[in-house]
């Protein structure tokens, strides 16, 4: 049975938090409020954008209004790809995979309009069968059943997948369905989320091997 690598995208597959801190900051400007500098909104990303705008007005102290979730969706969904980059080696080790045989797919809490349109502009979005964004289905991460929706959208199943993350809503999702998680540690997460996953990646070029390893191990 064909073998599947779910990939978180923020973080993971890419360095999202410049474009993230501008639109967030542009909102905040709007509110005459002040903005926060990249480091303080690595700490905020990771359980998707509504998460992220409670976090940075309650850090104001205040609380988002009406309308600033629709209005940061919709400046950061057309400036998502301004200077976001993949992280080094993304796009050769996603190849490679493909040319090993491994079925790919993106489980992230970003809402999947912007998730789809990062990943076009980047080049990135033929590589994957399915992307299951925050809003994709009626639970997100780390609710187990938010990457099971993916992997079946992706044609995969739980005993023939590994996940791959750089958050706790990672590798909980992972657990959830019994199946292995790889911490990215080149991401956005704390160390101590890697003491939680079943391995650990220094590399995205190392993915394929750490992968096939844990699958192996299952067996």
């Amino acid at each position: 049975m064909t073998r599947t690598l779910v990939l978180d995208l923020d973080g993971t597959l890419v360095d999202s938090v410049p474009d993230l801190t501008a639109a967030l900051n542009r909102l905040m400007a709007t509110r005459d409020l002040p903005g926060f500098p990249e480091p303080e909104v690595m700490r905020m990303v990771g359980d998707g954008a509504g998460v992220l705008l409670q976090r940075a007005f309650a850090a104001r102290g205040r609380s988002p209004d009406a309308t600033a979730l629709a209005d940061f969706l919709a400046d950061y969904g057309a400036n998502a790809a301004v200077h976001t980059r993949a992280f080094p080696d993304v796009p050769e080790t996603l190849q490679r995979l493909t040319d090993l045989g491994w079925r790919l797919a993106v489980c992230t809490n970003k809402p999947e309009a912007p998730a789809r349109t990062l990943l076009g502009a980047l080049g990135l979005a033929r590589f994957f069968a399915a992307i299951g964004g925050g809003d994709s289905f009626p639970v997100r991460k780390p609710d187990p059943a938010h990457l099971l929706a993916t992997l079946t959208a992706a044609g995969g199943t739980p005993a023939q997948a590994v996940m791959a993350g750089d958050h706790h809503n990672d590798v909980l999702a992972a657990k959830g369905l019994g199946m292995p998680a790889i911490f990215a540690a080149w991401g956005y997460g704390s160390a101590e989320v890697g003491q939680t996953a079943n391995a650990v990646a220094a590399r995205f070029s190392e993915l394929p091997e750490i992968a096939a390893r844990l699958l192996d191990q299952k067996k």
